[in-house]
């Protein structure tokens, strides 16, 4: 076991729901381009908030993550309302990711290494079918003036210029960076820096 999966083992064994069980709010506006049917990938859903919210949206939901805890968590949560997802347990790093194969890839949260981010990126993107929607919410860098969540090395923060280079070539339907007010869980509570990108493959 790795130590980045044995730390995320804890945590979702100690903590349950690490992150609360409401999908997130960036994913629930965008409820009205979800069909049913449609295949959707979760990279890092540990806890399975994300994917089993879409699951209940009538999509095909393959979920993703290094902790087998964390998966734990998201069958727990799976049966509690009454869906099935598909779990499997990969480094997103070393995993095969498939090609052409979503209608949509939900990334929250998913921070990485620098020098790892923009392959994974690069993989998310390539795992969509034409006109695919990639849509991502994570912590921006100015994120480290505050103290509710999220890892405090700049490297593994985004940024728009990052995230445009990630993604060259994919149609950016919409970048934001907000402020808001985190009440996710104990780990993601008080004023946060997002970024919330919609991204279409062309």
């Amino acid at each position: 076991m790795t130590t980045g999966a044995r730390m995320w083992d804890e945590r979702f064994r100690d903590e349950g729901h690490a992150y609360g069980t409401a999908p997130s709010l960036y994913l629930m506006e965008k409820r009205a381009l979800l069909k049913p049917g449609q295949r959707a990938l979760a990279p890092a859903d540990g806890g399975g908030r994300n994917g089993v919210w879409l699951a209940q949206q009538g999509l095909a939901v393959h979920a993703v993550d290094l902790s087998s805890e964390g998966l734990a968590r998201a069958r727990e949560l799976a049966i509690a309302r009454g869906v099935s997802i598909q779990l499997e347990q990969a480094d997103l790093l070393e995993w095969a990711w498939p090609v052409a194969a979503y209608d949509w890839v939900v990334s929250v949260y998913c921070h990485l290494p620098a020098d790892a981010r923009p392959r994974v990126h690069r993989a998310m993107l390539g795992a969509l079918k034409p006109g695919g929607y990639l849509l991502l919410e994570a912590f921006h860098t100015d994120q480290l003036a505050y103290h509710s969540g999220g890892p405090r090395d700049e490297g593994m923060l985004m940024t728009e210029e990052r995230l445009r280079s990630d993604f060259e070539g994919a149609e950016i339907v919409e970048f934001r960076k907000e402020l808001v007010q985190l009440d996710e869980s104990r780990l993601h509570r008080g004023p946060g820096m997002l970024v919330r990108l919609l991204a279409r493959r062309v």
